[in-house]
């Protein structure tokens, strides 16, 4: 018998690996001795093996966020993504009994944070944020920036984040009947088509989709 937390696992590394990739925003969150800070920050997945698992993250603080120093101190983080998200009222369902929720697809990564202090290293992680970002929009290269790229990039610093511990769950209808499930996804199809579409895919069992 399955529980509830393998019934909202995902499906593949790869519906991981789209969440990151879908929603690159995430909260770097540390409390060491209780004196907590949380950044906002965009993040990359490094991607490993067939089945595309996300191995670490790399990003990127200010030097001026006083994170840094802390985490120079006391590297273990929480990375917190929330994904595509949304209410379900009952009144889009035919069996009105059922009670509100809500939808929503979210990872934790428990990880150690490796500061990256050489230039090379620093412009190789701000190439890959821009080449993800940039993807389908008109081309533009940090080159662009000219002599201003070297004075902000020299304001900031790279890290890798690497996994220790993961939680990752996709509460997308799988406990739903095939009937709620269905009037669901039709009312997310004309609110929140994103939300409908993760949910189907999260749903593949189903013969009502």
């Amino acid at each position: 018998m399955s529980t509830p937390a393998d019934r909202f696992a995902p499906t593949s590394e790869a519906e991981v690996t789209r969440l990151i990739q879908e929603n690159p925003l995430a909260w770097v969150v540390t409390m060491p001795g209780g004196d907590f800070r949380a950044t906002a920050l965009p993040l990359r997945p490094i991607v490993v093996g067939e089945d595309l698992t996300v191995s670490a993250f790399q990003g990127h603080f200010a030097r001026s966020n006083d994170h840094v120093s802390m985490l120079r101190e006391h590297p273990r983080a929480l990375l917190l993504f929330m994904g595509v998200n949304g209410y379900v009222s009952p009144s889009c369902m035919h069996d009105r009994t059922q009670a509100p929720t809500w939808n929503y697809a979210s990872a934790q990564f428990l990880v150690d944070i490796e500061f990256i202090d050489d230039v090379a290293g620093r412009d190789a992680v701000l190439q890959d944020l821009v080449n993800a970002m940039e993807t389908g929009r008109d081309a533009w290269s940090p080159a662009e920036m000219g002599a201003r790229y070297a004075m902000l990039a020299n304001r900031i610093v790279a890290f890798r984040a690497n996994i220790v511990q993961r939680r990752v769950k996709l509460k997308l209808g799988q406990d739903e009947r095939d009937d709620v499930f269905a009037d669901i996804c039709t009312a997310m199809d004309a609110r929140n088509p994103a939300l409908g579409t993760w949910m189907r895919r999260a749903n593949i069992h189903r013969t009502v989709r």
